[in-house]
This record gives C-alpha cells, structure tokens and sequence, in this order.
C-alpha cells in the first residue's frame, strides 16, 4: 500500500483482524458440528483437525512481493485505460437482488463505454434488468431456494437432514441448469429480440461457478467481481467461516479457512461441475486443482468495497483490485407527508430494519427493538421489512415500508440493519454510526469491519440479540468517537468512485495487444487464418468481408486464442503422482465395469416399457420456454437429430390414440444391451490403456521433475501440452535438460553450496546434486515417452470433442454476418481491407 491509512501491519492484522473467538473443537473433524446446527449459512471450521493442519502444510503460504506492493486505491482511481474494442460482455451473477444491483451500475457504465452488455441472472430479474436498459439472459434457478439451502447446509455441505430429504439432488440439479445457462448466455442469441451475440469476455461474481469454465472454452479473459473477499489473505479470515483454534497463529488460520472454505464448496459441488465441463467438451478437474482455481490461474479480481473500509490487504498480488463500492444514481422519491411531519418533528431518529431478512417469529425482535428504543431515549424509523415489524403505537416511533435508503439515511442519526453490503455502504457513505445485527453468510464480516473502523460497536448476532445489548448498541452509536469515526470514512467515501473505478480495473486487465485485428485495427479478433506461412488474425466482420469476397477457405479458420487457459494437474513428488493417477485409472476402471453391468438393464428396460409416440414427443412448447429458443437446437448435431427421429418409429394399433408405442422386439432389445456392453469394454479398456500408457507414466515424469522445488531450484517451464507436436517438443526438451542438468549438477552443485556457505554448502550441494542426479535423470527417460503420449492423447480426446466447438463456431459466424450487415463500409475501405490481407499472407 502507498500509505499506512490504507494498509495493515503486524500486530494491528493480527488483533484487529482475527475473529472474535477462538473456542477449541476437539472432535477430531474438520467441520464442527455447531456450524450446521446455526443454519446461518456459515463453516464452523476446526482448526484443531489434522485436516486442517495438512491443508495448512500444502497451501503455499509464502509472502507476496512486499517490496512492491500494489498502488493504494488513490493511484489506482487516476488510473484511466481506454478501450478501443467495443466488446460483447456478459456479467453472470448468481445470488439475490442485492447481488444483482451493483452489476447493472456497473453494466450501466460499460454500455456508456460503447460495449453491448449483457446480465445472465435468475429469470425473476428480467424485469429488474431489463428496466435498467441492459440485455437479459435467463440462466434458471430459484434465488431463494438456493439462499435457504446454503443457509441450511454451509459451504453447500449437505446435513443428514437435507440428505434424507432428498434436497440435495434438487439443488444439484438447480446448479446444473444454472452452469448450462452461464454457458449458453455465452453464445446463444438474444432471447427477444434474436440478435446473434458471443461473449468477448466475462466479468462473473464468483457463486456463478460457470465463470473460469466457459472463458476456457471460448479463450476469452474473465474478471470476477464480488461485494466480499474471495482471495486468500491473513489480514481476514474466509468471511463465511468462523475459525476454531486455541494454537494456530491468527493470521495463519485467516489464510488457510479460505482454502479450507474453497475445498468443501468443491466437495458439495465439484462432480457437478465435471459433468457440465464434459458437456462442453472440457476435461474434468482434479480435486486437487479445482478448489484453488481462481487463484491458480491469477484469475483479475476488483472487490467492490470501499478501501477506507477495508483496505486492501498487502499480501494480495497486483491482479486484485479494491475500488469502491458500487452505488447506483439516486432514485428520485417524494416522502409522505406523516414521515416528513415525523423527521420535522424532533431530533433526528435512528433506523432500526433488517430488509429482506424473514423471521419465524417476528413479535419477539419487534418487541425487543421498541423496548430498546425506549430504554437508549431515542426516536426511531422502523422499517417492516419481509417479517413485517410493527409494534404498538408510540409517538416516537415511525414504522416504514419501502423507501431509498439513499434518501432516508440523510435524515436519520445512526443505522442499525442487518449487515448487507448495500445497507452497509449507503449508511457509512451518508456518515452515519452504524450498528450490526447479523444474521447469516457474510452479514458478520461487515460488522467486525465497521467495529474495526469504529464508526459502530461489535457485531451483535440475532440469535444473541436482547434489549440489553441492543440498547447498548444504539447508545454506542450515538457517542461523539462514533460519529467522528463514520464522518471520516464518509468523507473518504465521497471522494471515491467504485463503478469507474471497476470500469478502468476491468479494462486494464483486458490482453488488448491479443485482442487487434490485423485488417481492422477497432474490431476484437476472434480468428486466426494460416495459408502457407502467412498469419493473420482476424474479427467476425473482417471474415465476413473476405467470406463473400472468396478470399479465404473456412476450413482454414482456426479460434484465435485471445485468452488461453491451461488447467494442469500438478503432481509434488514421484510417489504421490503414481498413487493418485493409478487410483483415477482404477475408479475409472471399475466405473466402466459396471456400467457393463448396469447399461445393459437399463437398455432392456427400456426396451420393454411403452414409449411416447412421435406426436408425443413432438409437443408444443410455450413462448419464452428453453424449448421455443431457435438457438436451443444447436447444441444438436445432424446425427444426433437423425438418431432421434428414427428411434421415433410410428405409431401402431388403437393404443397410439394415447399416445403410447408398442415396446420393441426382442431382437432390437438385445442389440441394444449388446451395443451398450461393448460401449462399457470399449470405455473400460480405454481407461486401462490411457492410465497404464498415459496417465500413470505422466504422473511419474512431473512427480520426478518437481523433487528439485523442495529444495529451492525451480524447475522448467516448458509450457502447456496441447496436442501432439506440443507434447513431443516438451518430452525432447525436458530429456535434455534432465540429463543434462542431473549429471552436471553432482558437481556443479557442491561448487555453488561452497561457494556460498563454505564445507556446510559444500555438503548440501552434494546432497542437492544426488538428489537431482535420482530424479532428473528418470524424469528425462520417463518424459521422453510420457509427454509425447499425453499429447497424443490430447490430440485424440480433441477430435472427438468438438460439439461444442460447432456451435462456437456457428454462432461466431452467425454473429459476424449480422455485424457486417449493420456496418457501412465504403469502397475505399473495402479495397484497403482486401489488399491488407493480401500484404498480410505475402509478409
């Protein structure tokens, strides 16, 4: 940071920062028990567990480049980078209204930058989004039902209860029709109006959990955004978990509950996620990689909180940004005359509410908050909120239904709400003393922050919530500290312009040097064409042009790799290598055995149950229904289509009245459970081969290759296998150097130690050079063949996958026809366009 206003050090992080209460848990697990009995959304986790204390040991917690540290929010908010693309964005957020909100300010400002934003969201936001002059993009599932089932089962960890239930499938199901609405907001046309759009980036919230994947599937950037930290820091902890420890140091368990928190999401959600990735012809991920993606990756972050709030943290890299909170404009709004008769009407109130927070039984908070009010001698603005809090009638007391809180909280001396990020930063950015109330999920992060920052007291959580405390509360509030401490941060708010901020954040991280066509210098490439030695890289509008004048063969075009993510499973040691991969190879294996088993029954049970007829299947589909989209049936090859049709054979006899065939004969039933068996062999045998030739040899070569980082020599970057030519040039290079490197090093080694340490760094080099001389030489005899094979394998498992890359195609195609016919290019234009690329395949 470039002041200490904007940075915590020492002591400071570790007092301030650590949460409220260490408790030791000594069940031996890594989740307490007490985190599901809550039901507020949130991880108890015990730091105590052995789990914990091998996630703490695997999890890199080396210190970022604290020498240069990132710019403080001042420098970074003069910071002003142009975009000379306008880009199709799509924002894809999961979560509430209140997550939904800050996103169209931010859409708002993009669309002033010349982009065609589109929001992908729940389909109860499409007014919401729509009225705010933006494009929608439904992606299904229910907001609230995913609330109460996070808030019932943290980190999406299922209860027995909930297991019993049978919700778990529900939700899972939920979060797969989410993932394919993510993908398909990507690519697919606008729902009303049919106008062709393929995204050019992403920006995503990070519970959208689509984000990473379908910018690896179009090699696009992606930037993710978020109202609370997401990245690994020690200044805070997770603000989803409550840590239970008695001997880690604070800001150690602040680190590893991130990690931890990220690792039981992926538990709930990761085979979800795999099976998606493979619909859209993506490897799976391994457990090992999936939970730590985002940071892996160094995926740009812009947290969209004030820094006077909550500065940002020094050991969060350059690609993290902290830029403000996202207000939107101020609605205009004209009080009642009997509110306006009330604030008139003696000192300024205090507001008591908590939104859009239900409660089982509301007379009991409703009571508490009066009898407060009345103890601390105070006027109050109550507001009903969802649970609809009214209490007995007082002259002091205003109860309110809905009004901006940007209006309202110019009006009111203090505010006391239920912990949202929006609440939060509306009654900090008027100055007003703010007390917390929280309820579930990160509403306690926010309290412990303005506790910090001294503009209101310790979070109070409803559970604990009585006339007492909250009477203390209000009073806390009302002090001279907190009102001074609220000012100061309002002053520093006002100054601050988070959307802009964002905006500049977002463009900034863009590749824009990958992004330039070479015909047409504005326009976003997106394709590469190679005839002979000549490269150029090209948009939808300049292959549109050389399309219909027959300079360039399709056939030729090629995906232009602006933004290219490699997720590669990385192995720490020889023996871990093997034993992982042997184990997939096996599961995979016994997977496939079964299936050999069980798809044959499947198929005769099938065979012998009545199926729709063909006018059945063929049933109406409502307007505005998935079904009645004219994109949805791209995702359908020729084959698959013609696979459909013809296993619709006629109806026979009167029972086809009822729209019911007859079942198949026996001859067809045994074919089937005869083509599904040899499809079990078939993938049964693939995975031997490929763990046996493949994967396991693989597993050997990189475990081998990666002894020498456990003591402090970096190994090679050779860069990502991706196909077969790829895989040779990486096997041959990593022979050389490992032979190489391995003899030479037995005494080049003891050299340097003693160079630099004397006899001792003479011992250590010999050690040093052992050690690399055991591995290095087996990671070169092994790689030789391994990597060559792994990109054979890519290679293959490529020419298979390609439905997705179809439809990417189609619609790229499909979008660049439609913006060549909205644009106007004159002759002159025309004749330099065609004699660039002529210059372009020549050079």
């Amino acid at each position: 940071m470039g002041s200490s206003t904007n940075s915590w050090t020492g002591k400071e992080q570790a007092e301030e920062s650590a949460p409220p209460v260490y408790s030791l848990v000594d069940d031996g697990g890594l989740v307490a028990e007490s985190g599901n009995v809550q039901g507020d959304g949130r991880i108890n986790v015990n730091l105590e567990s052995k789990i914990a204390r091998t996630l703490a040991k695997i999890i890199d917690l080396q210190q970022e480049d604290i020498q240069n540290p990132p710019p403080d929010y001042i420098n970074l908010t003069k910071q002003v980078t142009s975009c000379q693309f306008k880009l199709n964005i799509v924002i894809q957020i999961v979560g509430s209204r209140g997550d939904v909100q800050p996103f169209i300010a931010l859409g708002n400002a993009l669309q002033k930058h010349g982009h065609r934003v589109r929001i992908a969201t729940h389909d109860v936001f499409a007014d919401f989004v729509h009225e705010s002059g933006l494009e929608f993009y439904p992606i299904g599932g229910d907001p609230a039902e995913l609330m109460a089932f996070m808030v019932k089962n943290p980190g999406l960890i299922p209860q027995m209860k909930t297991l019993r239930e049978g919700e778990v499938q529900r939700k899972q199901a939920m979060v797969a029709t989410m993932l394919e609405g993510c993908w398909r907001s990507c690519i697919e046309d606008d729902p009303i109006t049919k106008q062709p759009f393929v995204a050019d980036a992403i920006i995503a919230n990070p519970p959208s959990f689509a984000h990473v994947h379908c910018a690896q599937a179009l090699s696009i950037p992606v930037h993710l955004m978020f109202t609370m930290p997401w990245s690994s820091t020690r200044a805070f902890p997770h603000p989803l978990a409550n840590l239970h420890s008695s001997s880690m140091d604070p800001r150690t368990a602040n680190w590893v509950s991130y990690g931890v928190v990220e690792w039981l999401t992926w538990q709930g959600l990761g085979d979800v996620i795999n099976r998606w990735r493979v619909s859209i012809d993506l490897e799976p991920i391994p457990a090992t990689e999936g939970p730590s993606l985002a940071e892996t990756l160094k995926v740009p972050y812009t947290y969209c909180w004030s820094p006077a709030l909550v500065p940002k943290p020094q050991d969060w890299p350059s690609h993290i940004d902290v830029c403000g909170f996202f207000f939107r404009d101020p609605p205009s709004y004209s009080p009642p005359s009997e509110l306006r008769e009330f604030l008139q009407g003696g000192p300024p109130p205090v507001y008591i509410g908590f939104g859009s927070i239900v409660v089982d039984d509301p007379q009991k908070p409703i009571d508490t908050v009066v009898l407060a009010v009345v103890r601390a001698g105070v006027r109050a603005i109550i507001s009903k909120g969802w649970s609809g809090l009214v209490g007995s009638p007082n002259p002091n007391i205003y109860y309110i239904d809905d009004c901006p809180h940007e209006w309202l909280f110019q009006h009111v001396s203090a505010v006391i709400h239920h912990g949202g990020a929006g609440t939060t930063s509306c009654g900090l950015r008027n100055g007003r003393p703010t007390a917390i109330v929280p309820f579930f999920g990160d509403q306690p992060f926010w309290g412990n922050m303005v506790a910090r920052a001294g503009a209101g007291p310790r979070p109070i959580p409803f559970a604990s919530l009585n006339f007492q405390n909250l009477t203390a509360a209000i009073k806390f509030c009302l002090t001279p500290e907190a009102t001074e401490a609220a000012r100061k941060l309002a002053v520093k708010m006002q100054t601050e312009s988070g959307v802009a901020a964002a905006v500049d954040s977002f463009h900034r991280k863009l590749p824009l040097d990958k992004m330039k066509c070479n015909l047409m210098p504005l326009q976003v490439a997106v394709w590469t064409y190679k005839k002979g030695k000549g490269n150029v890289i090209l948009s939808n509008a300049a292959v549109q042009i050389l399309i219909e004048h027959q300079k360039i063969d399709e056939k030729r075009l090629q995906f232009h790799l602006i933004n290219p993510i490699v997720i590669e499973h990385r192995r720490w040691d020889p023996v871990t290598g093997i034993f992982a991969a042997a184990t997939t190879t096996g599961s995979t294996m016994l997977g496939s055995t079964a299936d050999m088993i069980y798809n044959p029954y499947k198929e005769y049970k099938r065979g012998r149950s009545p199926k729709p007829s063909a006018r059945a299947l063929q049933a109406p589909t409502l307007p505005g229904s998935p079904l009645s989209r004219e994109s949805s049936s791209t995702r359908m090859s020729a084959a698959d289509e013609a696979s459909l049709s013809s296993s619709r054979t006629p109806s026979v006899g009167p029972g086809s009245e009822g729209g019911l065939e007859k079942s198949r004969s026996g001859l067809s039933i045994a074919g089937s459970m005869a083509g599904a068996t040899m499809k079990g062999f078939g993938k049964f045998t693939g995975s031997y081969f490929k763990g046996v030739v493949v994967d396991i040899p693989h597993a050997a070569a990189e475990g081998f290759r990666q002894v020498p980082r456990l003591y402090g020599e970096k190994p090679k970057d050779y860069g990502a296998i991706q196909g077969w030519k790829s895989g040779a040039i990486v096997g041959g290079k990593n022979f050389v150097d490992g032979m190489t490197d391995g003899f030479t090093g037995l005494f080049t080694q003891p050299v340097n130690g003693a160079r630099e340490e004397g006899a001792l760094g003479a011992v250590k080099g010999f050690a040093k050079g052992t050690i690399g001389l055991a591995t290095k030489v087996p990671s070169a005899g092994i790689g030789l063949v391994a990597y060559p094979f792994q990109g054979i394998a890519k290679s293959v498992e490529g020419a298979f996958r390609s439905q997705s890359r179809k439809a990417i195609v189609s619609a790229r195609l499909k979008s660049g026809y439609y913006e060549t016919s909205r644009m106007q290019i004159t002759d002159e234009e025309l004749r330099e366009i065609l004699q660039a690329f002529d210059r372009f395949l020549l050079s």
